[in-house]
């Protein structure tokens, strides 16, 4: 059992000294630490330098909790998979982390962790959450796809004409997600910034229905997301065949699994991606805060 006083709150200031001590904990888990292994993977050293990289160890300096935070956004909580089993351990580690990154002032806007782990963040750090935007989120991953129904159309990569509708599909993706919209500049800039890259792909069925984006690399695996198929296409399995062709693109090319997250909340898309092979890892949810703590 861990005690509080026997934990200790390291923060680093480089990137690649935080990579090299938290990256093989991550990867022991790697579709269910996909975000933070993507970020750290990623990014280069220059960009983190208002980060919050952190862990918390015992007294046997262990780590045994993660924190990641490209400041002011959320910050992501990871623990070792061998903590799991001390639930009322890796807890007080998560209050721990919340009253030290009170103490320095970091600016998370939210939290992003295991349901648990973000309940009981979120508490510690900002009081009562009973009022304050939560989405669950669950992670699955494939390893082998299944065979599946075949729709009519075809699919390809995106191209310079879609750009007339796709930021406005990105923007109603955030909105079904409840999750922060983009201006409408930052969309198209992020969804220019896409063409030529073999990364985002449109369903086509006399016209575009529905997309999906490859956005994050593991070390052995593709995160799949951005799924969207506009309201008046759905029910005629747009999304399902468009994220089962990309899925074996990815498996074909090297990738040892393809991973995504799907809203806990909807029975139908997780229905899907199940019938396509995809098997649930682990529940998430992501809490955001009104404001910084004073």
């Amino acid at each position: 059992m861990f005690h509080l006083f026997e934990m200790k709150f390291n923060r680093y200031k480089d990137l690649s000294v935080f990579r090299d001590a938290v990256l093989d904990i991550l990867l022991e888990d790697e579709a269910g630490n996909n975000l933070p292994i993507s970020i750290i993977t990623d990014s280069k050293s220059e960009t983190s330098g208002k980060w919050l990289m952190s862990t918390i160890t015992d007294n046997f300096d262990n780590i045994i909790l993660i924190g990641l935070c490209a400041l002011p956004h959320n910050v992501i909580l990871s623990e070792p998979t061998w903590v799991r089993g001390s639930l009322k351990s890796c807890l007080a580690g998560v209050e721990f982390l919340a009253r030290e990154m009170k103490r320095v002032r970091c600016g998370a806007s939210g939290v992003f962790a295991r349901v648990d782990l973000a309940d009981r963040f979120a508490d510690a750090y900002f009081g009562n959450t009973e009022n304050k935007k939560k989405t669950t989120s669950v992670a699955m991953r494939l390893d082998k796809l299944l065979p599946y129904e075949r729709v009519s159309g075809n699919f390809r990569l995106l191209a310079r004409s879609d750009l007339s509708y796709a930021p406005e599909w990105e923007r109603a993706f955030c909105v079904d997600c409840n999750i922060p919209v983009y201006s409408p500049e930052e969309s198209a800039a992020r969804i220019t910034a896409r063409i030529g890259t073999d990364r985002h792909y449109i369903w086509e069925d006399g016209e575009p229905v529905s997309q999906v984006v490859y956005g994050r690399d593991t070390p052995g695996g593709a995160v799949i997301n951005w799924v969207y198929t506009p309201p008046e296409f759905r029910g005629n399995g747009y999304a399902s065949a468009l994220v089962a062709e990309v899925s074996e693109l990815l498996l074909q090319g090297g990738k040892n699994f393809c991973c995504l997250f799907a809203d806990a909340d909807n029975p139908i898309s997780r229905g899907v991606y199940s019938k396509l092979g995809y098997k649930e890892v682990c529940f998430f949810r992501q809490i955001q805060f009104d404001k910084d703590i004073e």
